[in-house]
């Protein structure tokens, strides 16, 4: 990835839960899954020069809170989750040169069907595609694809490895120039240049070759979102960009250094592999306009709905924890379950130590900020958060750019950001190229 020059993507992960969809700015008359409102967003995304837009995933009702999946229903929590591959069909033909990056399971589905499916969207979409790989950390998830527990958590990272490795191994099962199409002779395909890839692992079995005609890419943009020295060290096996989580300076720096020495390690450059760092913001017209914006989103989120979203994302049940408790303690519950230690308890331990004593009420205040995504907010008018940005940006190496998400109505958080923001950057000379390339790998130059 092309050192100092910003790239930026769009999460659009949750556009439609939270209470984004009543909020101040949301369509009416639009509802998720109307796909014309995703048409509608890639294209104001594109005219700003957007490099990609993100689908994260997940096929489990939240239900770790209080062991029930009716507070996640009642008010929208992390939930409803859409296979978005047909959306990403339907918005390319919209589009002609913004990405898309889509989210599967290494931990639960099969590597010979994602990679033929991956296959099929980079030629719907002419090379735009990114393939998210995610080794899965949710019960709700585990337990719909007939697991009564969760994977060990390395072992989920073991078979990410081999799941990517068979994705790639099928892609360049037929060679790029494989197809000859000859019109005098009838001959389709040259057989010297289409072979098995005779797969056989820990996890998997694998014939091959792919059945599919070589797709522009030949292989989708990798991106992987590993926090854990575990998943660090998978993410830099084989991923060409990262999603990090940019909670704070701190954390963001020791990520990088992290990744540069596991990357170093893998013999590949640390200079060449960016990351997007996950960054919410709230842009208004003024300060006091966005800092409006911002006291609007904590509106709707009561103890209820915060204590399912930290319990689902974390793998505990919030609902059971003791008056006080120690923070390394809480970790400890969680790696047993076998759920990710990082994250909003992860940052807790890090930042208080884990034998800080903290009561449920200090736990649900913290996490209430968490849960709106307002620990990793930008809030600001078009000058100050553009400054924001690179300043954040120079301190984490300049290399890959950010990952916004909006917690305001869809569409407007997301296209205030275009209409706003983006030409400040612009301005500034910041930003990464637009639209340089054909594919969405030679436009992200990795």
């Amino acid at each position: 990835m092309t050192s100092g020059n910003m790239h930026i993507a769009y999460d659009l992960s949750f556009t439609h839960t939270e209470g984004r969809w009543a909020r101040e700015g949301s369509w009416v008359g639009r509802d998720f899954p109307d796909v014309r409102m995703y048409m509608e967003l890639a294209q104001t995304a594109e005219r700003a020069g957007v490099d990609m837009l993100f689908f994260g995933d997940g096929s489990g009702v939240p239900s770790t809170w209080r062991g029930s999946i009716a507070p996640a229903v009642e008010w929208g929590i992390q939930w409803p989750r859409h296979d978005m591959s047909p959306v990403i069909a339907a918005i390319s033909t919209v589009t002609e040169h913004i990405g898309f990056g889509l989210t599967y399971s290494s931990t639960y589905l099969h590597p010979f069907y994602v990679a033929r499916l991956l296959n099929s969207l980079d030629h719907v979409t002419s090379g735009r595609i990114a393939f998210n790989v995610v080794a899965s950390t949710r019960g709700a998830d585990a337990a719909n694809y007939g697991y009564s527990e969760l994977i060990d958590h390395d072992q989920r990272y073991e078979r990410m490895e081999e799941f990517v490795a068979v994705c790639k191994a099928l892609w360049d099962s037929v060679a790029p120039d494989a197809i000859v199409r000859d019109r005098t002779t009838g001959r389709f395909a040259d057989p010297a240049k289409v072979h098995p890839i005779d797969h056989a692992g820990h996890f998997f079995t694998v014939k091959g070759p792919l059945a599919s005609v070589p797709s522009p890419q030949v292989h989708p943009v990798l991106i992987q979102a590993g926090n854990s020295p575990r998943g660090i060290a998978a993410s830099a096996s084989f991923a060409d960009l990262i999603f990090g989580f940019g909670a704070s300076l701190a954390g963001q720096r020791r990520h990088r250094a992290m990744l540069d020495e596991a990357l170093t390690k893998e013999g590949r450059d640390p200079e060449q592999i960016g990351i997007l760092w996950a960054t919410q913001l709230v842009v208004g017209r003024t300060a006091a306009e966005a800092e409006a914006r911002r006291e609007s989103v904590l509106k709707f989120w009561s103890r209820e709905a915060v204590g399912t979203f930290l319990s689902h994302n974390c793998g505990y049940d919030f609902a059971t924890l003791p008056k006080e408790f120690k923070l390394g303690e809480l970790r400890d519950a969680i790696v047993a379950a076998n759920a990710s230690p990082a994250g909003f308890v992860g940052h807790l331990v890090d930042e208080l130590g884990e034998g800080h004593a903290m009561t449920r009420d200090e736990l649900f205040e913290r996490g209430w900020t968490s849960a709106t995504g307002l620990d990793h907010t930008i809030v600001g008018d078009p000058v100050a958060v553009a400054d924001a940005l690179e300043e954040n940006f120079a301190a984490t190496g300049a290399r890959g750019g950010y990952m916004f998400s909006s917690p305001l109505g869809m569409p407007s958080g997301l296209a205030e950001i275009s209409e706003l923001l983006l030409p400040e950057l612009r301005r500034r000379g910041t930003l990464a190229p637009r639209y340089p390339g054909r594919t969405l790998r030679e436009n992200l130059a990795v």
